[in-house]
């Protein structure tokens, strides 16, 4: 079978990094910090993939804005003192070993700032797998499509050779905008019903499901 896709974009926390569950007490931790009303643990992880600004607004929309510097500093805290214990999905280095290593070119578009996803990669050993990385601290957050346009330009892949790969709306709505396909993994921060309202050229529920999708449709 001929390749369908020159270019694989991942999300990274919820799609490769088990991490949903860390990013969603980080947030009520920092809203009791303030002294706000912790959102429901569905409202924290629906904004899982947002830059941290826009997370924080719509995860907390009563914080006035002179507090979100304060509310990003707890954040950060709370989701850096569980950062060493997180660790990727079972079986996520080796498909991105397996994608490399079949001449896929690979890339990350993250919610994460600079830091984090850096950090992350030199944890998790795959960030030289990676051809470009895009991170919300450098580009418009999700949904506008400006990660996956930098990332196509800088690599020179067309967007019918584009893949995007994600676990929340936020992912699949930035693939439209860009119009690039994409991929849904259920598995992560939203739910198969919440995915399922968006347009998608297949909808995984696990990643040995992922991995074998990719090995069979790329």
């Amino acid at each position: 079978m001929a390749n369908r896709y020159d270019l694989i974009v991942f999300d990274w926390d919820g799609t490769l990094m088990d991490s949903a569950a860390a990013i969603v007490h980080a947030i009520m931790a920092a809203s009791r910090d303030l002294n706000l009303p912790e959102p429901s643990e569905a409202r924290a992880r629906h904004v899982i993939g947002l830059g941290l600004a826009d997370a924080l607004r719509h995860a907390v929309p009563d914080l006035p804005e002179a507090d979100y510097p304060r509310m990003a500093e707890r954040y950060r805290y709370h989701y850096l003192s569980r950062d060493h214990e997180l660790s990727l999905f079972p079986g996520a280095y080796e498909m991105i070993e397996e994608l490399a290593a079949a001449g896929r070119m690979l890339a990350v578009a993250t919610g994460k700032s600079r830091p984090g996803l850096d950090r992350a990669l030199e944890r998790s050993g795959l960030g030289s797998f990676f051809d470009s990385t895009r991170c919300a601290d450098e580009c418009f957050s999700k949904p506008h499509p400006a990660m996956l346009e930098e990332i196509m330009a800088e690599l020179g892949v067309v967007q019918e050779r584009t893949l995007m790969v994600g676990d929340t709306t936020h992912d699949l709505q930035m693939a439209r905008n860009a119009g690039v396909a994409g991929l849904g993994v259920a598995f992560g921060a939203h739910p198969r019903s919440v995915l399922e309202g968006e347009e998608v050229i297949g909808l995984v529920d696990s990643l040995a499901e992922l991995a074998l999708w990719l090995r069979e449709n790329t």
